[in-house]
């Protein structure tokens, strides 16, 4: 993945195109899904109007801090944005979920298997 923001609506669209799937084909309590990223960058807009007369009803620059419309998560280049843990007879399937999650964010994504280490 490169760096970018991921609105909070993407992740949660990700969140339960995976979810739905990795429920339906390895049953509920059969894996452990997580979404490593959260949604802190408040995202703001300064409203303009644009029809004729507006010049005398708005300040352009002036005061322009913006009302908070959304919020956004901002990732970096390689950065874990969803995590899946299954067991190794589920693996295809979570690729099949993460392929479904990855599909639903506004930037390229890769999917990357790991072993998880056992503490003895």
């Amino acid at each position: 993945m490169k760096s970018g923001q991921i609105r909070m609506n993407a992740l949660e669209a990700a969140r339960l195109a995976s979810h739905k799937y990795m429920s339906r084909a390895v049953g509920e309590s059969n894996y452990h899904l997580r979404i490593v990223v959260y949604p802190h960058h408040i995202l703001r807009e300064n409203k303009m109007m644009a029809m004729a007369g507006a010049d005398r009803l708005q300040d352009g620059m002036r005061l322009a801090f913006g009302t908070p419309i959304g919020r956004a998560a901002r990732v970096r280049a390689g950065q874990t944005v969803i995590m899946i843990r299954v067991n190794k007879n589920g693996i295809e399937h979570a690729k099949e979920a993460l392929r479904r999650a990855a599909s639903k964010l506004p930037l390229p994504a890769r999917i990357v298997i790991e072993e998880a280490v056992r503490a003895a």
